[in-house]
């Protein structure tokens, strides 16, 4: 009998387990964890095996607020060298560069530090008048991040002069009354710097000569900016150590930044119907449910025959770093069209992450229209679920619709309830009275005339939950599915993975 065929047995006539555990006195299922714990050291184990069996394990999360910190934009016309100033001053690749212009759209935040001194930098897309469509957009994102800063970087490409673009954005600076600095970028060499002082003629003082690709300049402009820099931002929102980090995900064109947007209450990220407006990942402290989230709105995930090159590729490498950097993952799907292998690949990165899932089923509203209705969409829509996502069958579902606001604040319990159980941590003792039951009950299938034994048991680690299991032989992958399904059954963990890990350990030689 094949492995799962007799895990699927089991599934049968379980319920008093559930009762056998809970008559369990917490006393004695830790004395009988200690007695298998003895048990144990007949066996050959690593200094791994010692330190993990000594239970080395978390701190707790909470909410810390801290001074914000000061704020500085960088802005200008599209293709002065905006993105690539922001990497130099980061010291790292964090935003898109691409010799393209109108790569970067939204205004995006990053953590930069110089001289000891934190402060927030904000890389805005390209300003430019009478702008339409998107660009309008873009535009207004970058006329916001001037109202949002302390200090704003005017960056001009010095090669080819002020062009009247550049005279338009010197009038907005000027209203703001925010301290500016006019960067002269593309000056490579000590050559070249006569081109820089060309830019006296916008009025905005000394032009700083820098060049962002090569680095020369860079030093000497920030030394500048930290003497004007506050200590403390007189507009930013006060930063927040504690709150959850949350990254929206799903395929180009879903609806993440109108999630995003809706849930901040603001136009924060360019919203088109362009597929792969975002590229970026843009995150925004939000109020949702009374109580405050990181949000990170991501780059739509192409098929990987469309991530070959260009400012696409690059900014699906920032949303697989901005899921690491998250908790939980929102995955955003479009009712509107059938369930793709797309949809179910983000899925499976989010289960590979180990991050926890909320499943958001946008564009909600649209299946009560006529159109929808006459198609039967919906009842294909839970086909489509059933068949492809039996898989995260334990990820909590809220159907929303972005677009309006429908149903937003039901997202907020689903967030709760997945980092709950991401979090959770059965006590050493009861897992093993848990494995103890389960065993007697359901014991592993003969392999070869052999029947693994499960020696010990421990939860390694939250977040998530991971467990490891010391036996006498390899455990088939149903029977591990099989405890897994066990305990959704008795500890829920909705919303979370479960890591099953083994480690196969033979008696000692007499």
């Amino acid at each position: 009998m094949a492995a799962d065929e007799h895990t699927e047995e089991f599934d049968g006539g379980d319920d008093h387990l559930a009762e056998n555990l809970s008559q369990i006195d917490d006393d004695l299922a830790d004395k009988r964890a200690a007695a298998l714990r003895v048990g144990l050291e007949e066996y050959d184990l690593d200094d791994e095996d010692a330190e993990l069996l000594e239970g080395l394990v978390r701190g707790e999360d909470g909410i810390e607020y801290l001074p914000a910190l000061p704020v500085v934009a960088i802005v200008g016309r599209p293709n002065v060298g905006k993105s690539a100033l922001v990497n130099r001053i980061l010291g790292r690749r964090e935003a898109v560069v691409e010799d393209t212009p109108g790569v970067t759209r939204d205004r995006v935040t990053y953590k930069a530090e110089w001289m000891d001194r934190r402060f927030s930098l904000v890389d805005t897309g390209g300003w430019e008048p009478d702008a339409r469509g998107i660009d309008a957009s873009v535009a207004a994102q970058a006329e916001v991040a001037i109202d949002l800063c302390d200090v704003v970087l005017f960056v001009v490409d010095a090669m080819v002069g002020a062009t009247s673009t550049d005279e338009q954005v010197v009038r907005l600076l000027r209203k703001s009354g925010k301290p500016v600095f006019l960067v002269a970028n593309k000056i490579d060499d000590s050559r070249q710097e006569p081109e820089a002082a060309a830019l006296w003629g916008l009025g905005l003082g000394t032009p700083h000569p820098v060049s962002a690709i090569h680095g020369r300049g860079v030093a000497d402009l920030l030394d500048e900016i930290m003497k004007v820099l506050p200590d403390v931002s007189a507009v930013a929102k006060h930063e927040i150590g504690g709150p959850r980090r949350v990254a929206i995900l799903g395929r180009p064109n879903v609806g993440k930044s109108s999630l995003l947007n809706k849930a901040a209450g603001e136009e924060r990220v360019v919203v088109n119907d362009l597929a792969g407006t975002t590229r970026d990942p843009v995150d925004e402290i939000v109020d949702v449910g009374g109580k405050l989230w990181r949000f990170v709105d991501t780059a739509g995930i192409r098929r990987r025959v469309h991530l070959q090159q260009g400012a696409d590729f690059y900014a699906s490498l920032r949303t697989s770093a901005a899921l690491e950097k998250a908790e939980v993952a929102v995955v955003v799907i479009d009712v509107s069209q059938p369930i793709s292998e797309q949809d179910v690949r983000i899925i499976d990165l989010v289960l590979e992450s180990g991050r926890a899932l909320v499943l958001a089923y946008n564009k909600w509203d649209l299946l009560n229209t006529p159109e929808y209705e006459d198609a039967e969409r919906r009842r294909y829509l839970e086909r489509e679920i059933e068949q492809d996502l039996a898989h995260v069958a334990w990820a909590p579902r809220v159907n929303i619709s972005a677009r309006t606001g429908r149903h937003l604040e039901k997202l907020v319990p689903a967030l709760e309830t997945a980092l709950e159980s991401w979090d959770r941590r059965i006590p050493t003792g009861k897992f093993n009275a848990f494995l103890s039951e389960l065993v007697a009950e359901h014991p592993h299938p003969l392999r070869g005339g052999k029947q693994p034994r499960i020696l010990f048991g421990t939860q390694a680690s939250t977040r998530p939950p991971t467990f490891v299991l010391f036996t006498t032989g390899f455990l088939d992958p149903g029977y591990r599915r099989f405890i897994q399904r066990r305990l959704r059954e008795l500890y829920s963990f909705e919303g979370t993975p479960i890591v099953i890990n083994m480690r196969v350990r033979e008696k000692r030689q007499r």
